[in-house]
């Protein structure tokens, strides 16, 4: 079957969903996104990416393209008509069209661009299995990466840079030698007596959805989490280390700039949280 996208008010075949040349999300990066993992036919911790979705319009002074309530009903039809049981859904919205000028644009509708695709989550629970690799780039984002913005070039060559290395992550590391996130995740350690610290949100980072989820697995678990910052050598010398998002839940980090992380391994804790994720999870039927 064809896949199928839902562009400004349409639903489309995916190999004709196209936006205005003076789209300002193509312009500027004058946009932001989400994406919702499916899982066994449910969209994983929906009202929550929506809420951060209304955080990142708000910050940019971006209008919803459509009402909030409506979103969600075209999140699922899109999911529906691609056949996704497990997954991805993919929602975009920028300023929208408008004679290229650096400032906002009056009466400007926004751009809204939904998408689904499929994944295997086998293949991701060998990766799991596994372990990844991931390697530190200093940081060279701008200050307001508390915003999911379209903005992702620094991202992308970093994410390039790890893959030319062989690894599957880039961590962003402060002038102080702290880790901040990665490309596309957030960054967690556990500390020899098994407390899990992560980089506090309130600014710097990106408040992961996924990220906030574990703070109950954890607390479900009976582990500790500590907000704080860690360092690389720290991480280096860590009993275990992992990174969240939504395509990956807790992926268990074996090796830092090439040294392994503990024995090399994944380590029993990420392991034990990856596994309860969909029993504290909010479900949504896709």
């Amino acid at each position: 079957m064809p896949r199928i996208a839902y562009v400004n008010g349409r639903y489309v075949a995916h190999a004709d969903a196209f936006v205005h040349i003076e789209d300002r999300g193509y312009q500027f990066a004058d946009g932001v996104y989400e994406v919702c993992e499916v899982a066994c036919g449910f969209i994983v911790d929906m009202p929550r990416h929506l809420g951060r979705l209304n955080r990142s319009l708000t910050e940019l002074s971006i209008d919803w393209p459509v009402t909030r309530g409506v979103l969600p009903i075209i999140m699922r039809e899109v999911v529906r008509r691609n056949h996704v049981t497990d997954g991805l859904v993919y929602l975009q919205v920028t300023r929208g069209v408008a004679s290229r000028d650096f400032v906002f644009p009056a009466g400007t509708k926004p751009s809204l661009v939904v998408t689904a695709r499929k994944a295997d989550p086998a293949a991701a629970a060998k990766r799991a299995e596994s372990g990844i690799k991931v390697i530190t780039v200093p940081e060279n984002r701008w200050d307001r990466v508390d915003i999911k913005s379209v903005g992702l070039l620094p991202n992308v060559l970093a994410k390039q840079k790890a893959k030319e290395a062989g690894a599957q992550e880039a961590w962003f590391v402060d002038a102080d030698g702290i880790v901040k996130e990665g490309g596309s995740s957030n960054a967690w350690i556990i500390t020899r007596d098994g407390v899990l610290v992560t980089r506090p949100a309130e600014h710097g980072i990106l408040r992961g959805i996924t990220r906030t989820t574990l703070f109950e697995v954890a607390a479900k678990l009976d582990l500790k989490i500590e907000e704080r910052g860690f360092s690389v050598a720290e991480a280096k010398a860590a009993r275990e280390v992992f990174i969240s998002s939504a395509t990956t839940i807790a992926m268990p980090i074996v090796a830092i700039d090439g040294a392994p992380v503990a024995n090399g391994h994944p380590g029993s804790i990420t392991l034990s949280l990856r596994q309860a994720f969909f029993d504290v999870a909010e479900k949504s039927p896709a």
